[in-house]
């Protein structure tokens, strides 16, 4: 299998497909990269591909703010405009304009 180019790139604001939850993009692994018992817990009707990129965010639904680990398929931008309130925003991020954030110098590699 060959690892696809990323369509999203660290600091977008992204929303789940199906899902009710968004989030800010702090890295990108160009293939799956979890453990199998995570990949075993997704119901084998929505199984994503493992051969695309997978996105880890800052998310936040309706209650809560969590780190996710989101495949491409499931992603769309977000374009509420919206800032994500995620505690740990200021840990990687430095600003927010246009529903896109900034990196911290120095804060992610």
């Amino acid at each position: 299998m060959k690892a696809r180019d990323a369509k999203f790139r660290i600091g977008q604001v992204v929303r789940h497909r199906i899902y009710p939850f968004r989030g800010v993009i702090f890295d990108v692994d160009p293939e799956f990269s979890n453990t199998e018992e995570w990949w075993n817990s997704i119901p084998e009707h929505v199984r994503p591909t493992r051969d695309q990129p997978f996105y880890h965010l800052l998310a936040e639904n309706a209650e809560t703010e969590y780190i996710a680990y989101v495949s491409e398929q499931n992603l769309v931008l977000d374009d509420s405009g919206e800032p994500v309130r995620h505690p740990q925003i200021d840990d990687y991020f430095s600003s927010s304009a246009n529903g896109e954030y900034t990196v911290a110098t120095g804060r992610l590699n």
